[in-house]
């Protein structure tokens, strides 16, 4: 009599199984060079089954980008605490950010240094995610603004720009903490704050930096 089969893997389960090796794989060789069978491999599942659940390369790295984006969106979102006030909400924004940058870095390199660099549609996957941070950014920046002046002196432009600088600086910060060894997400964050909050500050006093004449 043969030996009794195991309980088969969840549909669900063998997909986040199959979706993790991916975003290790291409994190780690690049879209290019990863090939479905290391991916296949170090799921420890065959290559026909991947092709199975997911029909090609291409929608596996789109499949891959979107986990992340949502996850890092999510992870930016949930770590704020509505009816705070607005530094306290930034801060714990990019708390929450390079927190889960830091201990999601192959998730973080497929997002900022892969698919930004594959070209359409893969970029603009990554660019709908970024949209959606600078958007919260800039409605927290306002917010500071009518905080500090009940009626916001800050033009719209200005605060969409600082929004957009924030970001990258952000994104840039990340990449730098991740490879800088001994940076936690919370020196990470301070740093950006130091940064970003004293100019911020001076804004919100209505004593911005102007140029020399």
């Amino acid at each position: 009599m043969g030996a009794v089969k195991g309980k088969r893997m969840p549909r669900a389960v063998r997909e986040q199984q199959m979706m993790d090796a991916a975003v290790r794989t291409f994190a780690q060789r690049g879209y290019r060079a990863a090939s479905m069978d290391e991916i296949a491999e170090l799921a420890g599942v065959s290559k026909p089954l991947v092709y199975l659940y997911l029909n090609s390369k291409e929608e596996l790295f789109t499949a891959c980008i979107r986990r992340e984006a949502a996850a890092l969106v999510e992870a930016v979102r949930s770590a704020i605490t509505p009816g705070e006030p607005a530094d306290a909400q930034l801060w714990s924004g990019l708390r929450g950010f390079f927190t889960h940058t830091a201990e999601h870095p192959d998730g973080w390199a497929v997002l900022h240094a892969q698919a930004r660099t594959q070209g359409e549609p893969f970029a603009r996957e990554v660019a709908v995610m970024r949209e959606e941070i600078v958007a919260f950014v800039t409605l927290l920046i306002a917010e500071a603004a009518r905080e500090a002046h009940r009626d916001p002196s800050l033009p719209e432009r200005e605060v969409a720009g600082l929004a957009e600088a924030l970001v990258g600086a952000a994104e840039a910060l990340a990449v730098w903490a991740n490879t800088a060894e001994g940076v936690t997400a919370k020196q990470a964050a301070t740093t950006l704050m130091n940064f970003a909050w004293a100019g911020l500050g001076n804004l919100m006093r209505g004593e911005p930096w102007s140029p020399p004449r």
